[in-house]
């Protein structure tokens, strides 16, 4: 999951840094790009307790966000996170291809690296601490059936998604709303983390496909021993 400035320091007892959105708000790309394509709902789905959103507040963007995470610890967190803003919903569910119940596996790091997937022993030895503990059974919906409570008619949407190699399910399930999409942020794994889980080549292609262009990445989850990125993330935007 994205972690952000106020886990930074968690983080880093793993090896890792991860600086999705450094110090120089509200002038950071993603930021910049925000506003200059006019987004006006951001869909952050993989949510965890809330870091991305707090920190689209903190460089600028005054949009509505809905946040999804299915882990109900982490939800309870995220929804007193967002109490306090009114154009900030969280809702508990994750998103794929099927809507039902599906057993997520939660990591030990706080659960930032809880996915859908079984993880894959790369990612276990570059950060032990993210190993699984448990599994908890989550409502799984498709995001095209959620879509009309979401985004109004007109409305610019942007999707970011934070889903541990569950990225192609999540967007089969979004079907033709893609296309309602002014861009993504998907992170992307650069080697394979999670069994089945979509690479970069794969997510660029198929964003290529729909007409997003790459506009930005930012660096992610590297493997402190050697210094190997194994995650980044793009944002992308139709032209």
């Amino acid at each position: 999951m994205t972690l952000l400035h106020s886990a930074r320091s968690a983080v880093r007892r793993l090896g890792l840094d991860v600086a999705r959105y450094p110090d120089d708000c509200p002038d950071h790309p993603v930021a910049r790009l925000l506003r200059h394509h006019g987004v006006d709902v951001v869909l952050d789905v993989g949510a965890h307790t809330g870091h991305y959103a707090s920190r689209l507040r903190v460089c600028g963007y005054r949009g509505r966000i809905t946040s999804f995470e299915p882990i109900g610890e982490l939800h309870r967190q995220l929804l007193r996170r967002a109490a306090g803003d009114p154009r900030w919903n969280a809702v508990r569910c994750a998103l794929g291809e099927r809507p039902g119940t599906a057993a997520i596996n939660v990591a030990g790091n706080a659960g930032a690296s809880s996915s859908l997937l079984p993880m894959l022993g790369l990612h276990a030895e570059a950060a032990p601490e993210s190993a699984y503990v448990r599994t908890e059974d989550v409502e799984v919906q498709r995001l095209d059936a959620l879509w009309p409570n979401l985004v109004a008619e007109g409305e610019r949407a942007f999707l970011k998604l934070d889903v541990q190699g569950f990225e192609r399910q999540v967007l089969a399930g979004a079907g033709e709303r893609i296309a309602d999409c002014a861009g993504l942020q998907l992170e992307m794994s650069l080697v394979p983390l999670y069994a089945g889980g979509m690479l970069y080549r794969e997510a660029l292609d198929w964003a290529r496909d729909r007409g997003f262009a790459l506009m930005h990445v930012l660096p992610g989850f590297s493997d402190g021993r050697t210094g190997r990125m194994y995650q980044c993330d793009a944002v992308l935007f139709r032209e």
